[in-house]
């Protein structure tokens, strides 16, 4: 049995097992697990205060009672300290674009440079950001957050000087984007260098600059790769909480939606019709 042969057959064996009825049950057993608690809090979120504290959401049906006043208080009533939530999720909006744009435009340029530049050390440099994948993000917040609030210096010697950003929204895109560097470089890299090789060649040949390659070639070709990693970026920044929290420097005015809700958890524990609201807004 020839190569060929036996990955044609793997393949359908592969194939068959992913479309058999058990397959097809344990889809639909995961989706509705999945689905049950978003749904649940959907419910929930349109439920009278009283209605909430004194019955299940799954008893809604039985007798429906759909109130707005949760999303009108959560969006639209702040506090003396807290302004309402409907500025916040401006902040994650202003947060989240630009973490997910600085690090995707930077990423896609380094990765066609590595796939298809050759340069000495393009191997080393390649596993060097490899390696960067396994270092915890948690490691890196405290320095980070040093050269933020105090620039870098060495004796007496500054390197970075403090650049009065702390409490702006810079220094929370300025860490999304290098905690997302690695991987997105890892990716793209994987999916750029399996452009066939004659395909840039003959553009070569034809006059094709190494900018027209990338605008004309390698950037078309590679719009499935962006777009699954503009995705996976942007859900994580949206939901994250531990970034916005540390770098935001307690600041109201670039605080996102998630340092919000978690302060609500801590002082509202029992306000449970604007703690679904706010949590089915942050989705």
């Amino acid at each position: 049995m020839t190569a060929s042969a036996a990955s044609v057959r793997a393949k359908g064996r592969a194939k068959n097992i992913f479309s058999s009825p058990i397959a097809s049950a344990a889809a639909w057993i995961i989706a509705v697990v999945w689905t049950v608690p978003t749904f649940g809090l959907l419910v929930s979120s349109i439920r009278p205060e009283k209605d909430i504290n004194s019955s299940g959401w799954w008893t809604f049906f039985s007798n429906p009672n759909i109130s707005f006043e949760n999303y009108q208080k959560v969006l639209f009533e702040g506090t003396t300290t807290n302004p309402p939530l409907f500025q916040f999720f401006f902040n994650s909006l202003a947060v989240t674009l630009p973490a997910v744009i600085f690090p995707i435009t930077l990423a896609v340029f380094a990765a066609y440079a590595l796939a298809w530049f050759d340069f000495r050390g393009r191997d080393t440099l390649f596993f060097g950001i490899f390696a960067l994948q396994v270092v915890p993000l948690q490691l890196t917040l405290v320095p980070l957050l040093q050269l933020f609030a105090k620039g870098l210096q060495i004796g007496d010697v500054t390197i970075i000087p403090d650049l009065g950003i702390t409490g702006t929204y810079i220094p929370i895109w300025i860490a999304h984007t290098i905690f997302a560097l690695p991987l997105a470089i890892f990716l793209l890299h994987n999916f750029i260098s399996q452009i066939p090789k004659e395909l840039i060649e003959a553009a070569r040949v034809d006059g094709a600059g190494p900018f027209t390659l990338f605008s004309k070639i390698v950037l078309p070709l590679s719009v499935p790769a962006i777009a699954s990693f503009l995705i996976f970026q942007f859900l994580w920044v949206w939901n994250d909480l531990l970034v916005g929290l540390t770098f935001g420097a307690g600041s109201k005015e670039v605080a996102p939606m998630t340092v919000r809700i978690a302060e609500m958890v801590g002082t509202r524990g029992s306000g449970w019709e604007v703690l679904t609201a706010g949590a089915f807004i942050s989705m």
